[in-house]
């Protein structure tokens, strides 16, 4: 089994011009409480099955499952997914250890969000913080993207 460990914040500042690549993603959730969301995505021309657990104390570390599907399946998926659709483009940006940030830069209902995660090889492990990253957010559950096609950003204001 794997675990993935992140940290996510919120992004105030400009991030674009660190960008390395970047890549479309829409996804859909076929299971989305707290104790296990399955998900099926569509990022470029790949298709994806995600299974995640419940996270840590911290909401940094979870179980997470995935594996590549052919794209069509996962389009077939979608259609059979919960209401709501997450629509982003993930921007990847080298961070100076070799790690590397995810910056989601939302669409659609949660137009105007845009939240930056770094993958960790433990929970205390160090990484420099670029003046773009804003306030962690890191366990906060409105910002999973299991919750943001629930009650989307749109309406927090």
């Amino acid at each position: 089994m794997a675990q993935e460990i992140e940290r996510k914040f919120l992004v105030s500042g400009d991030f674009k011009q660190y960008v390395v690549k970047q890549a479309r993603i829409t996804q859909g959730y076929l299971s989305s409480i707290p104790e296990r969301t399955v998900r099926a995505r569509v990022k470029c021309d790949k298709g994806f099955l995600t299974i995640k657990g419940i996270g840590s104390k911290s909401g940094a570390s979870r179980f997470e499952w995935e594996r590549e599907i052919p794209v069509s399946e996962a389009k077939d998926l979608l259609n059979i997914c919960e209401p709501g659709v997450i629509d982003k483009i993930r921007h990847i940006v080298p961070e100076k250890s070799g790690l590397k940030f995810e910056v989601d830069e939302f669409y659609g209902d949660n137009d105007g969000l845009t939240v930056a995660e770094i993958e960790l090889p433990s929970e205390d492990h160090p990484f420099e913080k670029p003046a773009w990253l804003g306030a962690e957010v890191t366990g906060d559950v409105k910002y999973y993207n299991s919750m943001l096609m629930k009650n989307p950003y749109k309406d927090w204001k």
